[in-house]
């Protein structure tokens, strides 16, 4: 009996221990796999190399300290041409303030450089500046973007979308997609560069400002393939409800032409921009001094001050009489400094405006008869020694009666 137990009662005994390993070696190998999901180590006296791996992977990286007390400037640029006049700079002037930047040691940054700067993902230089350039004449393609090749600038174009291949001095969608491939960032400046504080005549207000503000993002996302994060305000002009349809359009900053030295306690609505021609050389002199003061305190009062002044003709007017008188009531500006006073007007450049101390009142009267067209009005002086200008536009039909907003 004893043989016969002993000989029938190993088959079971030998297979377990046949078994045996197998088992031993699965419970350390899921001991293994644990230690890899879970990032602890094995029962082992020397954890794994890829133990080690996955735990040094899962520490955060810690983020950047951020230069929160830089300061930067926005220039706002437009047509580059031979003759100085409003709005044009000769590209002489162009060149030598570009190198000026790098002399006064003034470090140029993308629009992206300076969103992360003000999110505080990334640090910028303590005196940093971006170029913008508005509207999308051919111009900023042929002769500004050579320029700014040579120094390696970073700069944005805020184009409005009707004026893009309407011929003569527009770019066309094959120079904007050049330009973007090479980097250029583009971004919105409505769709028609009408004032955004009313509409033309004839149109509900909020549906037509809704389709400027969001329209031209949308063309120029969907034709450019891109993503725009800015938004410029044509003539700088806006107001309450039209900085908040730009925000609920996803613009991540809104600029105006209010030039001034700026940190990160900037509005992001209501970001400045120095508006430089070479007409107005100490306008960018002006943005060179980084000595002055962060901000330009009340600067936002004096631009819906002088928004909100009496014009004549009305902004946005059509009018018949080839020979008007332009006036403007500059009591809202506050106290201004007579001697400061200057008007200028498309296509004549600065012209003799006349100032009454007693009624606010400045004027000119045309001589000569002004062709059928738009015209842009730029009334600007000093408060308190701080540069106020406000603009505003009149249309002159060739027949018809007047018309107003």
């Amino acid at each position: 009996m004893v043989v016969y137990g002993f000989i029938c009662m190993p088959r079971r005994f030998f297979l377990l221990l046949a078994l045996l390993p197998a088992f031993v070696g699965g419970c350390k190998k899921a001991q293994e796999l644990s230690a890899l999901v879970t990032g602890s180590p094995k029962p082992s006296a020397s954890p794994s190399a890829s133990v080690i791996a996955v735990a040094a992977s899962a520490t955060p990286t810690p983020k950047p300290a951020v230069n929160k007390n830089a300061r930067f400037i926005v220039f706002c640029y437009h047509r580059f041409e031979d003759k100085a006049r409003d709005l044009v700079t000769v590209p002489s002037d162009f060149r030598a303030q570009m190198q000026a930047l790098k002399d006064n040691g003034i470090s140029v940054i993308s629009m992206k450089d300076l969103v992360a700067w003000l999110n505080n993902e990334k640090s910028i230089p303590a005196k940093s500046a971006v170029i913008s350039l508005d509207d999308g004449w051919n111009s900023q393609y042929y002769v500004a973007w050579p320029i700014l090749k040579e120094f390696n600038y970073p700069f944005t174009l805020f184009i409005y979308t009707d004026y893009i291949e309407k011929g003569g001095k527009s770019m066309t969608w094959a120079q904007l997609e050049e330009m973007r491939d090479a980097g250029v960032d583009i971004e919105a400046h409505t769709v028609s560069h009408h004032d955004l504080r009313h509409a033309p005549r004839g149109q509900d207000y909020t549906s037509w400002l809704h389709n400027e503000v969001y329209t031209c993002k949308q063309i120029l996302e969907d034709k450019l393939a891109i993503k725009v994060i800015a938004f410029a305000f044509p003539y700088g002009f806006h107001n309450e409800i039209v900085r908040k349809t730009a925000t609920d359009a996803g613009y991540l900053l809104q600029f105006t032409v209010y030039g001034q030295h700026m940190g990160q306690n900037v509005l992001r609505d209501q970001v400045g921009r120095y508006a430089v021609d070479s007409s107005k050389p100490a306008v960018f002199k002006a943005a060179l001094d980084f000595g002055g003061e962060t901000g330009a305190p009340g600067a936002e009062e004096m631009q819906l001050a002088a928004a909100s002044m009496l014009t004549e003709p009305q902004d946005n007017s059509h009018i018949t009489n080839p020979k008007p008188t332009i006036k403007a009531n500059v009591a809202t500006m506050g106290e201004i400094d007579p001697g400061s006073i200057e008007m200028r007007i498309s296509g004549f450049g600065v012209v003799p405006a006349n100032y009454d101390a007693k009624t606010k009142l400045v004027s000119y009267e045309f001589t000569q008869k002004l062709v059928p067209k738009t015209y842009t009005v730029v009334l600007s002086a000093k408060v308190k020694g701080k540069r106020v200008e406000t603009k505003w536009i009149f249309t002159l039909d060739a027949a018809g009666p007047v018309a107003t907003n």
